[in-house]
């Protein structure tokens, strides 16, 4: 069966947040200053990374690039939510959809792998103190976040461009804000159960693999601070975990409960908060997260900011 046989579908349409127009500008409001606050937030995570030497770190330049990919995470669903919110067919092009599709699974990917690797360099960090200068140098890191990004965007052209290649016949809405994986297969006319299965294998594969590889880390890194002797010495080791592992529950707990647990018996509504929770709350929370609580990011933040004070006063 081929698309020529049938209507073709030549856009779809994202139904969003439905409601009035009053409410349609609140969402568009409040979507860009979300927006607008993680761009600064990440921003300024790259810029004191960059430009305070006592953050040139393994640490804080894994840090830098996972404040990158954040970015460009948010930039891959909330421009298109606000083009959405305004628009009065809300349609998406049929390449403009799975483009969308294919950067947000990917950018989605090379976060697990960036914060797996982060869990990587507080274990060496903690556990391994003395070997730590050795092992992570400046030559791992740039292997490592290469990695990450290669991994990525390599691994879904395949299996995106497959599915693209289903004939849609049909309807063309989509119950949602952004293009996904389980909304694009419901309107296919054909079913597809190997591309499906090879898409879930290698999503689960990807989210399976680091969330057991940080769970394992952050128990050898629990055994190794409750084995310091002092409570000063405890604390400072929490603190320095503590904020990477909010991170991690918050992005992987909302993406267990989409893409691991049924949701049949989660309402359309719900799947689009928890969507939202892991793909544009959690890039503006980090900022946060790492800067309230690292004496050393916030120093850094200050003369940043101090300087550009400077800077627009001259």
């Amino acid at each position: 069966m081929n698309r020529s046989a049938t209507h073709v579908v030549t856009e779809f349409v994202l139904l969003g947040f439905p409601g009035s127009w009053k409410i349609q500008i609140f969402l568009f409001v409040l979507f860009l200053m979300v927006y607008i606050l993680t761009l600064l937030g990440n921003g300024a995570i790259i810029c004191a990374v960059r430009c305070d030497s006592r953050l040139h770190t393994p640490m804080y330049f894994l840090l830098g690039n996972f404040a990158f990919l954040e970015i460009w995470y948010v930039s891959s669903t909330v421009p298109n939510i606000l083009a959405n919110v305004l628009s009065k067919t809300k349609a998406i092009s049929f390449s403009g959809c799975f483009l969308q599709f294919y950067f947000f699974f990917s950018l989605g990917t090379t976060e697990c792998l960036f914060l797996a690797v982060m869990a990587y360099d507080r274990y060496l960090a903690i556990c391994r103190p003395l070997h730590y200068p050795a092992i992570m140098t400046r030559r791992l890191c740039g292997i490592l976040v290469s990695s990450c990004w290669l991994t990525g965007f390599l691994g879904y052209p395949i299996p995106i461009f497959s599915i693209s290649q289903l004939p849609f016949c049909g309807s063309n809405i989509i119950d949602h804000f952004l293009c996904d994986m389980d909304p694009l297969m419901a309107l296919s006319c054909a079913p597809a159960p190997i591309t499906e299965f090879i898409f879930y294998a290698q999503s689960s594969l990807v989210l399976f693999s680091t969330v057991v590889y940080i769970l394992r880390s952050y128990v050898l890194l629990l055994r190794a601070v409750f084995r310091v002797p002092s409570a000063a010495g405890r604390l400072k080791a929490f603190s320095t975990c503590g904020s990477h592992l909010v991170v991690v529950s918050l992005f992987y707990g909302t993406v267990m409960v989409m893409y691991v647990s049924p949701t049949y018996g989660i309402s359309t509504l719900m799947q689009k908060i928890l969507t939202l929770v892991y793909s544009v709350m959690t890039p503006l929370f980090n900022p946060l997260i790492y800067s309230l609580r690292n004496k050393d990011m916030k120093r850094a933040l200050k003369n940043v900011l101090l300087g550009m004070k400077i800077v627009k006063a001259t």
